[in-house]
């Protein structure tokens, strides 16, 4: 019981320090100390000793150097045309099918995911084109933009994804084979996602007005895709095949989308000054809350919270079932609060231990926590994604909120056939390694 009691301790100062709105990082950096000093009894001199060590040898981990540059890689296609492309590109092949260019919501941000790692950024670059058009040709307006919320998630389950290599880094685990493990299962949620909008086309056909005229043919379309597809193949191509780890794989993607703007002459000292901007406000955000999470993550160590609390749940003796259970619910209540990249580093000190002692493969783990985190990015008070789309299209959180639920509920249903169905994850990396 002593050690539930200190759980709930340090979980009562995380929520007491992010309440009173101190910024993520130094919210986990206050709590690691505080937790050392009050609940571990250790001296604030040892303390600091301590987590300077933790703070230069986490700031030095090479597999961080992927985040900013799949962040640049990200910032440069938004600023250039390639997502207006993307969509006329994939209109001839969604106009006949039920639900029309809605389509284009989904396979859209499924091949944006593919070249970005950020759910916003994936979002915001496919929708700016697809909210006013799907508007204007008289689509539903709730499913318009339910569709391009839910799949705009996908850019955290699609490699390569932040949150991936943010678990990746803290789990231990191979950031190639956990990027292997996110394609089947962010296939199967675009999948959901395109049979709900089919299935709700054939129910009311008004939803979903039927097209006319067709000023490119699929032929021509594949020269407008062939910018996303060059740029998926050139980065899962060397991470896949072994020739670039992560991290160079993304080095390596910025360099072809640098040549490919160049040679389509899009590239500017402006987009690139403001591409080198936002890559640095967010390439910041998410660094310094990852190395004072591993602060956190020592401070638990320290006071064998992990450990203890592993051994105590293995205690309750609770079945597999009801142990993700309770994971899923712990983790859908932090996405109401939290961004995704803030629920994987405060939960994974305690959570993994867990699933680790309970027998989970953690490479499945991953992707089961990226479902979780995702489905945060469509959840209010503070799901991303809701507020990028109220900004897309001027409509009221709440209604941004309700058009987002059933795509909420799909995701749910990719979570659960993932434990039913383990190998929907785990298939791919064992078949490639």
């Amino acid at each position: 019981m002593e050690i539930v009691l200190s759980a709930v301790g340090v979980i009562t100062l995380i929520l007491v320090v992010l309440g009173m709105g101190v910024w993520v990082f130094s919210g986990l950096a206050i709590v690691a100390l505080l937790s050392l000093i009050m609940i571990g009894d250790v001296s604030i001199e040892r303390a600091g000793a301590i987590l300077s060590r933790i703070i230069f040898r986490a700031g030095n981990s090479w597999e961080l150097a992927a985040i900013p540059l799949f962040i640049l890689m990200g910032e440069l296609i938004f600023r250039s045309n390639i997502s207006d492309r993307l969509f006329r590109g994939l209109e001839p092949w969604t106009r006949h099918i039920p639900g029309g260019i809605l389509h284009t919501n989904v396979f859209g941000c499924a091949m944006f995911a593919a070249v970005s790692g950020s759910s916003a950024a994936t979002t915001a670059t496919v929708g700016k084109i697809t909210t006013n058009e799907l508007k204007v040709r008289g689509y539903d307006r709730q499913l318009s933009i339910g569709s391009l919320a839910g799949a705009g998630s996908l850019g955290l389950l699609i490699p390569p994804s932040i949150v991936m290599i943010v678990y990746g880094v803290q789990a231990e685990v191979s950031i190639t084979k956990l990027f292997m493990s996110g394609v089947l299962p962010g296939l199967l949620v675009a999948a959901l996602y395109t049979g709900y909008l089919m299935m709700r086309a054939l129910m009311d056909p008004s939803i979903a007005p039927k097209e006319t005229g067709n000023t490119v043919t699929k032929l021509q379309s594949l020269g407008l895709l062939f910018p996303v597809i060059l740029l998926i193949t050139i980065v899962m191509g060397a991470i896949y095949t072994g020739i670039a780890t992560p991290s160079e794989a993304a080095a390596v993607g910025v360099l072809a989308t640098l040549t490919l703007l160049l040679v389509e002459r899009q590239l500017s000292i402006e987009i690139f000054r403001e591409a080198l901007v936002g890559t640095l406000l967010s390439s910041t955000m998410v660094c310094s809350i990852l190395i004072t999470a591993a602060l956190l993550s020592t401070a638990m160590g320290y006071l064998h919270l992990p450990a203890e609390l592993a051994t105590y749940i293995a205690s309750l003796d609770l079945s597999p079932a009801w142990l993700l259970l309770a994971l899923a619910l712990f983790y859908i209540l932090l996405g109401l609060f939290l961004d995704g990249i803030s629920i994987t580093v405060m939960s994974l000190p305690i959570t993994l231990p867990i699933v680790i002692q309970a027998g989970f493969d953690p490479l499945w783990f991953g992707v089961f926590l990226v479902i979780m985190v995702e489905l945060g990015q469509i959840t209010p008070p503070v799901g991303f994604n809701l507020f990028v789309l109220q900004g897309l299209t001027g409509e009221k959180i709440g209604r941004v909120a309700k058009a987002s639920f059933p795509f909420f509920v799909l995701m749910c249903v990719a979570a659960l056939l993932l434990c039913i169905f383990p190998n929907i994850a785990l298939w791919l990396p064992n078949a490639l390694s």
